[in-house]
């Protein structure tokens, strides 16, 4: 296989889930979709270094993730200007998910952007936290830090015993 077939299987098997990673640390699909093609955007610039690497998929999701948190930050700061001047208007539709799920993810809004992202990879993405920290540039003890905050923050505000899984 050559280098664009090689791109070509890896845009084609990995893009569904950079979008879906990305919105679910954005919430809003149109942007994800931009983060995720800006994501491959850099791939393809790095494609000669990046193909060589055990995972250019790892790398990709890396450079995504951190891209949703950047422009989650900026929302943030928005935000906070914007209801200095304004009430905010109600939040964003969910672009598909589910009623049961709609709780869930209002909560996970309420998340930084770090631990919005550690959730989505932990429990979305099912990664490991040593994959994890490589993707957000941080060490895996601060990956299980923010997870532990965000277990807590959401087991607060869906009134949810942390701890219930030992039922």
């Amino acid at each position: 296989m050559d280098a664009d077939e090689e791109f070509r299987w890896l845009f084609i098997n990995d893009y569904p889930s950079v979008v879906r990673s990305t919105y679910l640390v954005l919430h809003d699909h149109a942007r994800a979709e931009e983060i995720a093609q800006d994501a491959f955007v850099q791939l393809l610039r790095h494609w000669a270094k990046v193909s060589r690497y055990e995972s250019p998929s790892a790398w990709l999701r890396r450079v995504a993730i951190r891209l949703a948190v950047k422009e989650a930050r900026r929302d943030q700061r928005r935000l906070v200007l914007t209801r200095r001047d304004h009430e905010t208007p109600g939040a964003p539709a969910t672009g598909g998910v589910t009623e049961v799920d709609e709780e869930l993810v209002a909560a996970i809004r309420t998340l930084s952007p770090q631990q919005r992202s550690v959730v989505v990879l932990f429990y979305y993405e099912d990664r490991p936290m040593d994959q994890i920290a490589e993707i957000l540039g941080c060490t895996p003890a601060t990956g299980w830090v923010h997870l532990h905050k965000a277990r807590k923050r959401l087991g607060v505000i869906l009134e949810a015993e942390v701890h219930s899984d030992v039922d």
